[in-house]
Formats: structure tokens, sequence, C-alpha cells
């Protein structure tokens, strides 16, 4: 009963509209109240969640991703790519992967590198005759590209969810490579659909122009560079490396690009503390939410009937991945990554999949859902910015899918995708 209670209030807020913190929280008050548990104990479990020192980490990323956008890094980088790819068919479309890329490593947020490349380069786009269903599409699919390709915070999150047992290093070293493998796909029918709606090539503008706009966007890309670096030679931790970050991109903005004004600042700040906010207080009820989850004994009973189904591990991924899509089509990334991690990892363990392995399959699933109907957090962003209702992107949205599918394929059932550089590291 009391799960039916705790997951249906759930589910009822979350149709009526209500924020996901709230209805993390609310479901979880009402549970308690019928389990007879003091509510005190609710606020008690988000202070646990939020009080994590690795947790730190996930504010400063925020805050160099918005400083970097005032600064104007998302523009050098789509120049870098345009200069690059423009003579191709469907140039365009091909930079708009390519600076995804560049930029959700930087900022390590989906739904900040859709907002950041959409509003530039979907009105550009559009401009030179793309389709805006084509614009939309590339644009929500390529951002999602930043979730595996270091620094991320959602692999922070997942870290801390996982009980500390996970190395954050070996976490963004193990989705460089599912990272590549995705933007490279996501190139590769971008390119596809260019040819089949006969969009247009540009010129290249020679060389020294390539190298001119490299030199411009080589400054931001070295905040990669330094992070990992940083990180795997034991200079520093991922929670020292995102404050070593900010400040690198404050010297660079300033002295570099001069790009950063006082009113630029404030602005990168107020947005930053908004994002952290909004991603603490859903980390602190999903933490409560996930604590109830463990009281009622979830995970175990979960477990149970999955090994009841099948003990083929096969099945029991695909069953797994597909309730994580479902999940990831109705909820936000950071309180599913929370929830989810302390219910499928213990059966995940149990079947012999690593858990570094297992938190880049989760967080690319997810990733799928933030781009999937009806919710959609991404797609929704760049629908708005293109001016295009969902319903219209589903016709043709569908080979960007596949690609996802044939990554996550990889990722799940091919250890090796995302294991292969940590064991180089760690050998």
């Amino acid at each position: 009963m009391e799960l039916i209670l705790l997951f249906g209030t759930l589910f009822i807020l979350l149709a009526l509209g209500v924020p996901v913190a709230f209805s993390l929280g609310l479901a979880s008050l009402a549970t308690m109240t019928y389990l007879d548990i003091p509510l005190v104990v609710a606020f008690q479990r988000m202070a646990a969640g939020m009080n994590v020192f690795a947790l730190m980490a996930i504010p400063f990323f925020i805050y160099a991703g918005e400083l970097m956008n005032q600064s104007g890094i998302a523009e050098r980088l789509v120049k870098f790519a345009y200069s690059l790819l423009a003579r191709i068919r469907g140039g365009l479309g091909l930079v708009n992967v390519a600076s995804s890329m560049m930029f959700g490593a930087i900022s390590g947020s989906a739904v900040a590198s859709a907002s950041a490349m959409g509003s530039t380069l979907i009105p550009m786009m559009q401009k030179q005759g793309y389709d805006a269903d084509y614009s939309v599409n590339v644009t929500a699919t390529a951002a999602t590209t930043g979730l595996l390709i270091p620094p991320s915070h959602n692999m922070i999150i997942y870290a801390v969810a996982a009980g500390g047992g996970v190395s954050i290093g070996s976490l963004f070293l193990a989705g460089i490579i599912p990272g590549l493998l995705l933007g490279l796909g996501l190139m590769v029918v971008t390119y596809l659909v260019a040819v089949k709606r006969g969009y247009a090539s540009g010129e290249f503008p020679g060389w020294g122009e390539v190298l001119r706009h490299f030199a411009g966007a080589l400054p931001g890309l070295l905040t990669v560079l330094i992070i990992l670096g940083g990180i795997l030679s034991g200079i520093f931790t991922a929670t020292e490396s995102s404050a070593i970050a900010v400040i690198y991109t404050v010297l660079v903005a300033v002295f570099v690009y001069r790009s950063l004004d006082w009113q630029g600042f404030i602005t990168a700040s107020v947005n930053a503390v908004k994002t952290t906010s909004m991603i603490l207080l859903i980390i602190g009820t999903a933490a409560s939410f996930g604590w109830l989850l463990a009281v009622i004994e979830v995970p175990s009973q979960l477990s149970a009937a999955l090994l009841e189904i099948s003990d083929n591990p096969f099945i029991i991924l695909l069953i797994i991945n597909l309730t994580l899509l479902m999940l990831g089509t109705f909820m936000d990334m950071s309180p599913l990554i929370i929830i989810t991690t302390p219910i499928f990892l213990p059966v995940m363990t149990s079947i012999g999949m690593d858990p570094t392995q297992f938190g880049i399959m989760l967080i690319l699933n997810l990733g799928l859902g933030l781009v999937t109907p009806p919710v959609g957090t991404v797609l929704f962003v760049t629908c708005a910015v293109g001016g295009i209702r969902i319903e219209d992107t589903l016709r043709s949205i569908w080979p960007f899918y596949i690609v996802f599918i044939a990554v996550l394929a990889l990722v799940t059932y091919l250890p090796s995708t995302t294991l292969f550089l940590p064991s180089l590291v760690n050998q």
C-alpha cells in the first residue's frame, strides 16, 4: 500500500504540473504520514542528501558554464566549427553537433547547451533554408552529448548516489568514448538527412581563417583538459577542479577575450545561483524519496522480481533500460539518478556489471529521455526556440533516436566501450 501511495502521489502531482522537487517532497511527506514516521525525518534526509562534499563541484561547474556563455565562448566555438565544416552538405547541421559537443563538454548541461546553441544556430539555420524540424532535432539531440563528455555534474550526482564507491575521475574517462560515438553518429545522420533534403553547402574560408578561429576557441577548450588533467594526475580533486574552472574562466574571459563585463558577471552569477538552487532542492527531496524506497525495501523486492522474470543478464538489462527510458520521458535527470541508482545498482552488480559502466548507461538512457516526448525538457527548450510544436518533430527525429539506441546498446552490452579508458589509467 505504501508503495502505491508513494508513487501514486508523485505521478498525480507531476500530471497536475507541480514542479518535480515539490512533487517528490510532498509524496515523501504523504507516505511518511501514512507510515507514522515523524515528518522531521523528511527534512533530515533532505539535509543529509545535500550535505555531501562532492556535490560542491556542481555549483562551480554550473557557474563556469554560465560565465563561458556570457563571455561569448559558445559563439567562438560555433565560428571555429563553421570554418571547418561549412563546405560540407548541410554544414550548419554538422556545425551544430560539433559546437554542442565542445560547449556541452565545457558546461556539462544539456539544457544549457540546447539554450546556448539553439539561440545561436537555429535562427541561422532557418535563415539559410533549413527546415525548422531539422534544426530543432539536430540541436536537441546534439545537446545531450555534453552529458557524457566530461565534466558532467550528473556523473558527480551518480557517484554520490552510488554511495561514494565510484570514482568521479573514472566516470569522466568512461564517458569520453560513448560521448564521441554519440556525437559522430549524430553527425552522420545529420549529413545523410541534409543530403536527402537537398540542403546547400557553404564555402571553405581557407586554413588561415580556420587557424584564427581555432586560436579564438582554444582558451575555452583548454578548460576540459585542465579539469581532466588535474583530476587524473592527482593534483586536485573533482570538487577542487570545479573551483579552478571558475577561476580560469574568469581570467580567460577578462584578460584574454576581454568580453566579460560587470553586467555579464552579475547575470552569470544570478543564473548559476538559480540553477544550483533548483538542482540542490531536487537532490534533497529525491534523497528523502530514495530513503523511503529503502525503508519499504523496494530495491530488494525489485531485484527478486527481476530475477524471477529471467536470470538472463541480456533480458534483465533490456528491462531496466526500457524502465529507465520510460521514467526519463516524465522526470528530470537529477532526481531520477538519485532515486534509481540505489534501486538498480545492486541488480547490476549482481549480474556482473561494473558500477562505472552502469553510471554511463544510466546517464545516456536518461539523456535520451530528455529528447523524448511527452516531457523531454531539452526537446521542449529547442522547440520553443525554433518556434515549432513537439508533435511536428516526431515525424523526422527517429533517425537520431536510432543513433542513441545503437550507442546505448554498445554501452550496455560491450563493457570495453566505457571501461577501456579507466582501465588504462588505473593500471
